[in-house]
């Protein structure tokens, strides 16, 4: 019996994974109907997921990001174990994930479903749902139950007389927190939140979030979250990858990520943020159209129908996820060089992207303009922008720090209360 998230201590983040895909796809064939005998027509496939790696470290919250129809939900019903991969595999700590999970193999990954309502059955109370989640995997003795429940609604905020109660009663911020505490009950490792967030109202959803936030301090759970609006996660999680069209294009640290991104698809989805202000919307990037269809993926790299940087190459290149290359610049109005590079290419923080012209997306798009303003409300630290003048490869050992006076002559002050 696992006891390890059900201590109330948390844990630090370990590089080590927790749980890893490799090389999962996922495609649906659809059935052959008469007019497509009649047509000799070949078999039609639906690819949902196209060769993707993902890695969640122990004790850390990993975002899982992009559109609607990118494949995030796929990907989540396939690390939980509802749905099974085409090919590829997954490991759990090191050791591989059957097929066909038994009772342990299923408890250690759990989910939290985007409709809190529709995940919940509404002809049973929460007590007995909870009562008979720590029976069947033997959490606690039987007389012990009770007690044990009522400390998991603790856990989530909610008091000891909603366990009388049915999910009807509840409102949908409290419903969620109902099934937060249902994943949370046979004590997981991994805590896998598929847009749990979307259908909340916004007051509501910063409250839920706060709660992840928690969970995952305390508990020291690992939490791939996932989301299709970069906002949402910005505060939460420590890493972020960003999906498009069945493929991650990008992966690095939170901070790094909104304040360098390497992927056009990345800065467009940072650019949609909403903000206050008199920024003018025509400055931002814009995405035009919409997703190509999964039944017929372009040739190359497939962001390049909608992709505003997109030259020949793009059209016949499909990219893999590698590390970006450091780019070597100057402060404006300084002389020190510094790199826009958060870790070295061997590093297990790299940040990488499936991008032929990342580096000329570091700091500055290929028009040099800013890819994200220095005085953005999206930044989660306040950065000046670069100005490339060159690529390297090899890490910039010998780069002097640049002076803290440099970039305060590049920032607003923002106005006083």
């Amino acid at each position: 019996m696992n006891t390890s998230t059900g201590t109330g201590t948390g844990t630090g983040t370990s590089t080590a994974p927790v749980l890893r895909a490799e090389a999962v796809t996922k495609r649906y064939q659809l059935p052959v109907t008469v007019i497509d005998r009649m047509r000799r027509s070949a078999p039609t496939a639906l690819t949902a997921l196209d060769g993707i790696d993902l890695e969640l470290r122990r004790g850390e919250v990993l975002a899982l990001v992009g559109e609607s129809g990118s494949g995030k939900s796929t990907l989540a019903k396939i690390l939980v174990g509802s749905v099974t991969a085409t090919t590829g595999t997954l490991d759990a700590d090191g050791e591989r994930v059957p097929v066909h999970r038994d009772k342990d193999a299923s408890r250690r990954i759990q989910m939290v479903f985007q409709d809190p309502y529709s995940s919940l059955n509404p002809r049973i109370s929460v007590g007995s749902m909870l009562r008979e989640l720590l029976l069947l995997h033997r959490i606690v003795p039987r007389a012990e139950v009770r007690a044990e429940s009522i400390r998991i609604l603790n856990l989530v905020g909610l008091e000891e007389d909603a366990l009388d109660a049915y999910p009807s009663q509840f409102s949908g911020g409290q419903r969620q927190r109902i099934a937060i505490a249902r994943a949370i009950a046979v004590r997981p490792d991994v805590l896998i939140a598929d847009e749990p967030v979307s259908a909340l109202d916004v007051s509501v959803q910063a409250t839920i979030l706060e709660l992840f936030a928690r969970l995952q301090r305390e508990l020291g759970l690992s939490i791939l979250f996932v989301a299709h609006n970069l906002a949402v996660v910005q505060h939460l999680s420590q890493r972020v990858a960003v999906m498009y069209l069945g493929r991650i294009v990008e992966v690095a640290d939170t901070d790094e990520l909104f304040r360098n991104p390497r992927h056009p698809y990345t800065r467009a989805l940072i650019d949609s943020i909403p903000r206050m202000g008199a920024e003018s919307v025509t400055d931002r990037l814009a995405l035009q159209g919409d997703p190509p269809s999964p039944f017929d993926i372009p040739t190359g790299c497939r962001f390049h129908p909608r992709c505003p940087y997109a030259i020949d190459a793009c059209r016949t290149t499909d990219p893999a996820l590698a590390p970006v290359p450091l780019v070597l610049g100057t402060r404006p109005g300084g002389t020190s060089a510094v790199s826009t590079s958060a870790a070295g290419a061997d590093s297990a923080d790299a940040h990488v992207a499936a991008c032929i012209r990342s580096a000329e997306l570091g700091d500055v798009d290929p028009l040099h303009e800013p890819a994200i303003e220095p005085d953005d409300p999206a930044l989660t630290r306040p950065d000046v922008l670069l100005d490339p003048e060159r690529v390297v490869e090899s890490d910039l050992d010998g780069v002097a720090p640049a002076a803290p006076a440099a970039s305060a002559a590049h920032h607003q002050e923002e106005p006083s209360a």
